[in-house]
């Protein structure tokens, strides 16, 4: 019983075929796409708006040089929200629950900040490794501290999405089979069962959105770091 409640975590196959790929692609079928029209419609207005203030209060704490990187957050920022929340579909696959994927994401974008800061300003860069006012027997012990520390960045990057959307999936499978088993034998208790079913589903709603914007907040502090 207890391998099934992962079982949906598993990447849908057809015919051996791993449909991740599909699963990847589909919301980008599902955007509004701007029309040539003087006004647009109240879905395209929303979009643009949502991604206008996303986008200026992402990069509202970053200097001009950071500011190349918005299209790059505001994509980012729409395709893990939308691919989070189509995760809450019934009968659906969620790619972000998977640590390749985030992983995937996560590695190159954090690599591309450190490679940005040691071209531009290395001396800053490098200087993030020992803070200022250092003990001198102190220095090699706090550069292997933050080098350790600077490298696990990606890695919480991943482990910290794929570990919420994770948790909130079983958690909402667990109560859901509970109310299905309680609903015969004590329907009040299912009742109730089912009405923390719906708050907790709530909840996960948030929880998508939010982790979307954590995942790209955290990486633009990290590209204020280094430019």
């Amino acid at each position: 019983m207890m391998l099934s409640f992962f079982d949906q975590f598993l990447s849908p196959t057809f015919l051996g075929i791993p449909l991740i790929a599909l699963a990847l692609t589909l919301p980008w079928v599902l955007f509004p796409k701007p029309t040539t029209k003087w006004l647009n419609n109240r879905t395209v207005t929303l979009q643009s708006w949502f991604i206008n203030r996303f986008t200026q209060q992402l990069l509202l704490p970053l200097n001009l040089s950071g500011h190349k990187w918005a299209a790059l957050f505001a994509s980012l920022m729409v395709f893990l929200l939308s691919l989070n929340m189509l995760g809450l579909l019934p009968y659906t696959f969620t790619p972000t629950t998977q640590l390749s994927l985030n992983m995937g994401l996560a590695v190159p974008l954090w690599l591309a900040t450190v490679i940005i800061g040691m071209r531009t300003q290395p001396t800053v860069a490098l200087g993030h490794l020992l803070p200022e006012g250092t003990p001198t027997p102190l220095i090699p012990v706090l550069i292997i501290i933050e080098t350790i520390s600077l490298f696990i960045r990606p890695l919480a990057l991943g482990v910290r999405l794929t570990a919420n959307l994770t948790a909130g999936h079983l958690l909402i499978q667990l109560i859901a089979t509970a109310a299905f088993v309680l609903a015969p034998m004590m329907p009040t208790v299912a009742i109730l069962t089912a009405t923390v079913l719906f708050l907790l589903t709530l909840l996960e709603v948030a929880v998508a959105m939010i982790q979307a914007y954590v995942f790209v907040l955290l990486l633009s502090l990290y590209l204020q770091e280094n430019v």
